[in-house]
């Protein structure tokens, strides 16, 4: 069966989409429209792109996230270095690596543009952003005509990048367009989880899955404490309480949740184990999703989700 799947951003928690997504493929779903915030733009992408859940798990076995991070030349600076990068950069890491990486994975499928993840001159990708320039949440591909970009030949990569942009972690993607300097960042920031995006008036065809992580990582014994660390938890704060008030009670029925393992968002160090465990937490999760979903009873309960 067909299903449109919608990834909650969390950093280095979004592990445990991938968890949920070979669940759910295991059990017989096929992707057909994605989208994703942050981390989940990473899954949602190489998703679309055409990699399956066990693909995406040898990714992450592999994959060595602290060596993704690349600094500027000022954080060499000792003590102070960090904080001359926000102030002149606005970012401690540039995030280029990471583009590149999602681009290399992209390219070895031969889908690395909007057009080619397009069904009918219409994506069935959506990245989500933030344009604090003009303070509004950007849908990419479809809201990059406002800028005199042509969506389908903009880069999926560098869409990624722009929703990765964790604010004063990474720094922002600059976008030229006739309407001036846009500073793009973490999509996060507008709309972590937009369960809703696919939603449309009458029957669906195939259901929506939210894979969302939970927020439990709220134990700050061995936290850091410094002014990037603050300004980020600032951020962190924002964006789950908007979240949390935006999904309602009747979308929980769609929504795979999953315990994160107190997993911090930036925790690029994460050790095997723990990348072990949370994957195996989103495994787990969907699969006692699965056991209690009905897709006949979502169709019924479909005009209480319907687009608002």
């Amino acid at each position: 069966m067909y299903a449109d799947g919608v990834f909650e951003g969390g950093g280095v928690k979004g592990i445990g989409l991938i968890g949920a997504v070979s669940c759910l493929e295991d059990n017989g779903y096929k992707w057909m429209n994605l989208a994703g915030t942050s981390s989940g733009a990473i899954v949602a992408a190489l998703l679309a792109a055409g990699y399956s859940g066990k693909e995406l798990k040898n990714i992450i076995d592999s994959v060595d996230y602290s060596a993704l991070l690349d600094k500027h030349i000022l954080n060499r600076i000792p003590i102070i270095g960090d904080i001359l990068c926000v102030l002149f950069q606005y970012g401690i890491y540039n995030g280029d690596k990471i583009e590149k990486w999602i681009s290399e994975l992209l390219k070895r499928k031969g889908r690395t543009k909007f057009k080619d993840v397009s069904l009918n001159g219409k994506s069935r990708l959506k990245i989500i952003a933030s344009d604090v320039t003009r303070k509004e949440m950007i849908i990419i591909p479809d809201e990059l005509s406002i800028y005199g970009i042509d969506p389908m030949e903009f880069d999926i990569a560098k869409a990624v990048r722009m929703s990765i942009s964790i604010p004063f972690f990474f720094k922002p993607v600059i976008l030229n367009s006739s309407m001036g300097k846009s500073y793009i960042v973490d999509g996060g920031v507008s709309s972590n989880f937009p369960v809703w995006i696919f939603d449309v008036d009458g029957m669906p065809r195939w259901p929506t899955f939210g894979i969302k992580l939970n927020k439990d990582d709220i134990n700050n014994s061995n936290k850091e404490n410094d002014v990037i660390t603050f300004a980020s938890d600032i951020i962190d704060t924002m964006v789950n309480r908007r979240e949390d008030y935006f999904v309602r009670d009747k979308d929980l029925m769609r929504i795979v949740s999953i315990p994160t393992m107190n997993v911090k968002t930036r925790e690029f160090n994460i050790s095997k184990e723990k990348s072990k465990m949370l994957y195996d937490s989103g495994y787990n999760s969907a699969r006692k999703f699965l056991d209690s979903f009905s897709f006949e009873t979502y169709v019924k309960m479909h005009g209480a989700i319907s687009k608002i």
